[in-house]
């Protein structure tokens, strides 16, 4: 049953927040400040999520093949390679320093 009440509760507060969005005025939306924000912050928030996957396990600091994959896709963005060559160097380097015992 706790279960149930936990959705419902997550339901209720993403309409809450998607309903809140839509109260705010257009003229606030509109301001320079707010339209840099809304176009950096994905970024920001992605690249957080990415340097905490890569580089952390059991709340420590790692440095192992996820870290080689993530230099190789970081080459290969910098070659100005495809995104599908970026995420098969990445899989190809990861899965090679796995392989390797690293």
């Amino acid at each position: 049953m706790n279960v149930w009440i936990a959705i419902g509760l997550t339901a209720v507060g993403c309409y809450g927040v998607k309903l809140l969005g839509l109260l705010v005025p257009a003229g606030a939306l509109e301001r320079p400040v707010v339209q840099r924000l809304a176009a950096l912050l994905p970024v920001a928030l992605l690249a957080a999520l990415t340097a905490q996957q890569t580089f952390s396990a059991g709340g420590g600091l790692v440095l192992d093949a996820r870290a080689a994959g993530l230099a190789a896709a970081a080459v290969a963005l910098i070659l100005r390679a495809p995104f599908l060559i970026v995420v098969a160097a990445a899989v190809v380097v990861t899965a090679g320093v796995r392989a390797l015992g690293g």
